[in-house]
């Protein structure tokens, strides 16, 4: 039996493709079916299942279109609902597929359908688990994405995990390899470790949820303390996944249309048009930007910030790239979190822009250590640091303010465009994409840090003492 993960950083999901004489299953796609599509052709097999381990709250899944193109049965849980036909199959279900099968174990927790999924080859051995969003590496799954107002508290949902961690996982084998559905990066736990699978043996022995000894009302207190709120497009997220959307084909035939400069222009005029600039920091930087973008580098956490600073899902957007082959990807990962409202491209990208006489932006930087002999002078006029709190508490600047950019939207009141702002962040990704929203928002003097915190700590700028960090979040 072949069973292979599929990674993908951005996000810090992982899918998988599972294969057995013949027949395929996939768990968890993302969006695209592409790649599942050419696996299984590779393998001259028969896509038979697509298994969900439940609703995603930090992507939109790819269920409905591969089972459109494939003629799949998709499989959730008990309790899930949804606008198209799925099958719910019951705890201890077995799904026969070639020589071997998958059988369902109900976790519920993370959120009341929650399923993982034991894997058993052809000779009847039982090597891997997939567990969705109940264990991960490090890490369990957070307790308050599925809460329902007066009959379902975060509390009422850890202690099913408890249960579900106890009675269904930790009973098996030691030897298994779990295989989570995400990993360090992502919004769906508190702590995650960087890597992608271990054995179930190592989990009990380094996994703080594991503990032996722990009761259900430590681990209730545990990992319901320290949760910051979840981005704010997860709950469109898990809407989009209980229905039938715009088909990734269509989103990417719209999304992929070149805009000459001059029809660009008159887009990024509109009210209700977003202009994201996806470059490179240093094309960005140096080249300047169509007035009003924001930076959202294709380079870096791009869906997840997507998600968390536009705050429409149906925002319409038309985007800038230094890489033309990369527009396919771009819009792709638009799609990912559920943004399909793309328009366009500039086509001949900023080179053409400013050939046609069009004005730019530009966002000014200084060097760490320019920033600290600022600092040190009482010349450096109202720093702030965009990392996220448990970063800047675990260790900052002395003397300069903690401004987040997950809340940037909920905070910008406190922002007098009048004034002159220097950002930094960790290494000088979020610190721009902060400084594009500002002067988007009509602050004009906002200056960036190059290099960030990171530079910061090679520089006499006063520090304050490291706290071990509790949270990732």
């Amino acid at each position: 039996m072949k069973v292979e993960q599929l990674f993908t950083g951005c996000l810090a999901e992982m899918a998988y493709y599972v294969e057995s004489n013949g027949e395929a299953a996939v768990i968890d796609p993302l969006r695209e079916t592409e790649p599942y599509l050419r696996m299984a052709e590779a393998d001259n097999a028969k896509i038979k299942y697509i298994f969900l381990t439940h609703f995603h709250a930090d992507f939109v899944s790819g269920q409905y279109d591969l089972a459109q193109k494939t003629g799949a049965k998709i499989i959730f849980g008990p309790n899930a609902t949804a606008e198209y036909e799925i099958y719910n199959g019951s705890d201890g279900e077995e799904f026969p597929l070639g020589g071997g099968k998958l059988t369902l174990l109900h976790t519920p927790g993370h959120t009341m359908e929650s399923s993982s999924y034991l894997i058993t080859d052809e000779d009847g051995n039982t090597p891997y688990v997939c567990t969705g969003d109940c264990l991960f590496i490090g890490d369990v799954g957070r307790p308050d994405l599925a809460v329902k107002q007066g009959t379902l508290t975060e509390e009422d949902l850890a202690g099913h995990l408890f249960d579900s961690l106890r009675n269904k996982i930790m009973t098996l084998p030691d030897d298994i390899i779990v295989y989570p559905n995400h990993g360090a990066g992502s919004a769906c736990g508190k702590n995650m470790s960087s890597e992608t699978y271990d054995t179930l043996g190592n989990q009990k022995k380094t996994n703080y949820a594991l503990r032996a000894d722990m009761t259900k009302e430590e681990f209730i207190k545990e990992v319901t303390t320290g949760l910051k709120p979840p981005p704010q497009y997860f709950p469109n997220n898990v809407r989009m996944n209980k229905t039938i959307n715009t088909s990734i084909d269509e989103v990417l035939h719209k999304g992929t249309t070149p805009l000459d400069p001059d029809t660009f222009k008159e887009l990024s005029e509109r009210d209700d048009v977003l202009v994201v600039d996806t470059r490179t920091k240093e094309n960005y930087t140096e080249q300047g930007t169509v007035p009003g973008a924001w930076f959202i580098g294709i380079n870096g956490s791009f869906a997840p910030w997507v998600g968390s600073l536009i705050r429409d899902i149906n925002q319409k957007i038309i985007f800038i790239t230094d890489e033309e082959l990369r527009v396919n990807e771009i819009v792709t990962r638009f799609s990912r979190v559920g943004y399909d409202n793309t328009l366009g491209y500039l086509n001949g990208g900023i080179e053409d822009w400013l050939a046609h006489g069009y004005e730019v932006d530009k966002i000014g930087s200084i060097s760490a250590h320019t920033f600290t002999e600022k600092l040190k002078e009482g010349t450096l006029p109202n720093p702030l640091d965009v990392r996220r709190q448990s970063e800047y508490d675990s260790e900052h600047v002395v003397g300069v303010e903690n401004f987040p950019l997950d809340f940037i939207h909920q905070d910008f009141a406190q922002i007098n465009p009048d004034k002159e702002y220097v950002l930094h962040c960790a290494s000088g990704y979020r610190s721009l994409v902060a400084a594009s929203i500002f002067q988007a928002n009509g602050v004009k003097n906002v200056t960036d840090v190059r290099g960030g915190f990171k530079d910061l700590k090679e520089t006499e700028a006063p520090m304050t003492e490291y706290v071990c960090p509790t949270t990732l979040l």
